[in-house]
C-alpha cells in the first residue's frame, strides 16, 4: 500500500487525504493546530461556481489604491517593508488586465464544471455535514451595477449558467424578506450552494478517522529529507516520518512550508473576517452577497454569519475592529432588524491562501518527482475544495498532471 503524508488540516488537506484514501493509500495528515482551524472554520461556505473569476480584474488597480489605506475598505492593504510582500504586489497588480484576467476565469471555470457532482459524492459517501441548496442571491444599491454583473455571466454561458431574471422592488423583498428598502434589486442563480464549512472539516475528518487515516495536530513541517530529486521524509515536533508522496496543503502557510524544500512559492494571506448572529435577528432564506459593500451572508442551522474583506498584511490574526464593524454596518443597512455594532457576536478572522495570478497552485513541485502543493484557492477554497482532493489524488496515483490543472501548475512561478 503506498503512503501519502499530508501537510496541513484544511478543507484543501481533508479532502485530497479523503480521495487518496479511497484509492487505497495509507495516509497521515498534519497540521500545525487542529485540522480545520484556520481559514476553514469560519469562512462564508459557498459552493460558487459563479464567482470564478480571479480577484486581480481589470480595474481593480485604481479601486485597490482608492480604497489600500482606509482599514474599513473592502480591500485593505497594510504598508510592509518586506520583499516578497513587495513583489506579490507588484505581480498582482500587473495580472489586472483583460487577457490575464478572461484566461483565468476560463480556467477556474472548467476546474468548477464538477463541483456539484463532487460535492453530491461527499454527501453519498457517508461525509456528515450541513449543505443547503437555497441558490444565491446577488443584491444591488446601484443599478448600474446590476448591469455589470449581468455582463459578467455572459462569461458563464458556456458552462451552464444562463442569465438570471432580475428582481426589482417589491419583487425582491417578497423573494427575500429580510432586505431592506435600500436595495435596488438583485439576481437569483439557483444553482448556487452554500455549507457550513466548520461541519465539512470535522465530517471529513470523523470519515477519515473511521477509515484509518491518521491525524496528527500540533505537528507542524520543521524540514524535508530529499534525494535526487526525490522526498524521503518529514522532520516535526513529534519525529521523523517516512513516505512515498507528500502534499503541501497548508493554505497561507504553504510558501513558507515550500520553502522548507527549497522552492519559492509566490503566496500571501488575504485576511478576511466574520461575524456569527446565534440566534439571527432575523430569518435570512438564502445566502446573499451585498454586492456593493462587497458583504456575504450565509444562513444555517440556527445561525446567520456575516463575512467578507479582504486584507493583505502577513500573516496574522490581529482582528481590525474597524473593519470587522464595516461588516456589522452593511448588515444594519441592508438586513431588518440587524444590530449596528460588533460588539457581540465577536469577530473572526483567517487567512486565505493567494496568489498573485488569483489562480490556484495544484502540481507537483519543480525539482521534485513525488513533493505536490495544493493552495492559493483565495474565496473558492470551499467551493474547489472536493474537486481539487479528487484531482489532487488522481495526479499523486498516476504521477502526472491532469489537463484541467495545467493552468494552476506551481511552475508558472519559476522565475519568482
Amino acid at each position: 500500500m503506498p503512503k501519502a503524508i499530508v501537510i496541513g488540516g484544511g478543507v484543501i488537506g481533508l479532502a485530497s487525504a479523503y480521495d487518496l484514501r479511497t484509492r487505497g493509500w495509507d495516509v497521515t495528515i498534519l497540521d500545525a493546530r487542529k485540522p480545520g482551524m484556520a481559514a476553514s472554520k469560519g469562512n462564508m461556505g459557498w459552493i460558487t461556481p459563479t464567482l470564478s473569476e480571479p480577484v486581480p480584474a481589470p480595474g481593480l488597480i485604481r479601486t485597490s489604491f482608492k480604497w489600500m489605506l482606509q482599514p474599513e475598505s473592502p480591500l485593505y492593504v497594510k504598508p510592509q517593508l518586506d520583499l516578497d510582500f513587495i513583489r506579490f504586489l507588484i505581480s498582482f497588480w500587473r495580472n489586472c488586465n483583460p487577457k490575464t484576467y478572461d484566461e483565468g476565469l476560463a480556467a477556474t471555470a472548467e476546474l468548477n464544471r464538477r463541483t456539484m457532482d463532487d460535492f453530491d459524492a461527499l454527501a453519498r459517501a457517508g461525509v456528515p455535514f450541513e449543505m443547503h441548496k437555497s441558490g444565491l442571491l446577488f443584491v444591488f444599491r446601484d443599478p448600474h451595477h446590476m448591469d455589470e454583473f449581468l455582463h459578467g455571466m455572459e462569461n458563464l454561458k458556456d458552462y451552464g449558467y444562463d442569465a438570471p431574471e432580475p428582481l426589482v422592488g417589491a419583487q425582491l423583498r417578497e423573494f427575500e424578506p429580510v432586505l431592506t428598502d435600500a436595495l435596488h434589486g438583485g439576481y437569483w442563480i439557483s444553482k448556487e450552494r452554500h455549507v457550513r464549512p466548520e461541519t465539512l472539516t470535522f465530517g471529513l475528518e470523523e470519515w477519515l478517522t473511521e477509515h484509518d487515516v491518521e491525524i496528527r495536530a500540533g505537528a507542524p513541517a520543521l524540514g524535508f529529507d530529499h534525494d535526487h530529486g526525490v522526498i524521503t521524509g518529514v522532520r516535526t515536533p513529534v519525529g521523523h516520518l517516512t513516505a512515498d508522496a507528500f502534499l503541501i496543503a497548508a493554505g497561507a502557510w504553504s510558501g513558507r512550508v515550500a520553502k522548507l524544500a527549497g522552492v519559492r512559492l509566490p503566496i500571501q494571506a488575504g485576511k478576511g473576517y466574520s461575524l456569527d448572529y446565534t440566534p439571527p435577528p432575523h430569518e435570512v432564506r438564502h445566502s446573499l452577497y451585498l454586492h456593493d459593500e462587497r458583504v456575504a451572508v450565509s444562513p444555517y442551522e440556527g445561525t446567520v454569519r456575516l463575512g467578507g474583506t479582504m486584507e493583505l498584511s502577513g500573516i496574522n490574526e490581529r482582528i481590525l475592529q474597524r473593519r470587522a464593524g464595516a461588516l456589522a454596518k452593511a448588515g444594519h443597512e441592508l438586513l431588518r432588524n440587524w444590530p449596528a455594532k460588533v460588539d457581540a457576536p465577536p469577530a473572526w478572522t483567517g487567512m486565505r491562501p493567494m496568489s498573485p495570478d488569483g489562480l490556484p497552485v495544484i502540481g507537483f513541485l519543480r525539482g521534485y518527482k513525488n513533493l505536490a502543493v495544493a493552495t492559493g484557492h483565495a474565496m473558492l477554497g470551499v467551493t474547489l475544495g472536493p474537486t481539487t482532493g479528487a484531482l489532487v489524488g488522481e495526479m499523486m496515483t498516476t504521477n502526472s498532471v491532469p489537463d484541467v490543472l495545467r493552468p494552476f501548475s506551481p511552475n508558472r512561478f519559476s522565475r519568482w
